[in-house]
């Protein structure tokens, strides 16, 4: 479907929905609201649209690196895939270096490329993982989310300070302890 296609689909559903409250799409406030709400969702929606390999453009660099190189306090913003609500959070992403190095702006492009899309926080958080693993080949991979879900914030249990942590841990952070809890340490300390 073509962009202006859905667009329109979208401010014809967000009509239907207006009407469906008993609200007067035609008041002021209101006039623009349609085609507010297509625009946000492709913004908020346009994970779909990024091709990983793409994504890289290029830098993915041979360098002889061996220690964990850790990328943390990554902001996203998605919305959940049950309600439709935003869910928001912290991501942190590690991997290990088999003499390649990816360029420092990708793994937060990575993450906003999953978080742009209808997600539930456990895939999001292995989606980025496998991708990590598949485009740099690291020796390992880790990543945490820790995210806000409005889903059950503001309407079913309501509990306003509840945070869901989610990990994907591959290779030698899975199986080497020690270097998980580096990533771990790491984390806590660029919390501070």
């Amino acid at each position: 479907m073509q962009n202006k296609t859905r667009i329109e689909s979208i401010e014809s559903a967000v009509l239907d929905v207006l009407e469906a409250v008993g609200e007067d799409p035609t008041r002021e406030g209101l006039v623009g609201t349609p085609n507010r709400v297509a625009r946000m969702y492709g913004e908020l929606l346009s994970g779909y649209n990024v091709d990983p390999t793409e994504l890289l453009n290029g830098a993915l660099f041979d360098v002889e690196h061996e220690q964990m190189v850790i990328v943390t306090n990554i902001e996203f913003q998605s919305l959940c895939e049950h309600h439709m609500l935003p869910f928001t959070g912290l991501a942190h992403v590690a991997y290990v270096p088999d003499n390649k190095v990816v360029g420092l702006s990708k793994i937060p492009r990575i993450v906003d490329m999953y978080a742009r899309r209808l997600q539930i926080q456990e895939r999001m958080t292995k989606q980025i993982a496998e991708t990590v693993s598949t485009l740099v080949e690291p020796l390992g991979v880790g990543v945490i989310l820790t995210g806000s879900h409005m889903c059950s914030t503001i309407r079913g249990v309501r509990k306003q300070h509840s945070l869901m942590t989610t990990n994907s841990m591959a290779g030698s952070l899975r199986s080497d302890s020690l270097l998980r809890s580096e990533f771990l340490t790491q984390i806590q300390i660029d919390k501070q």
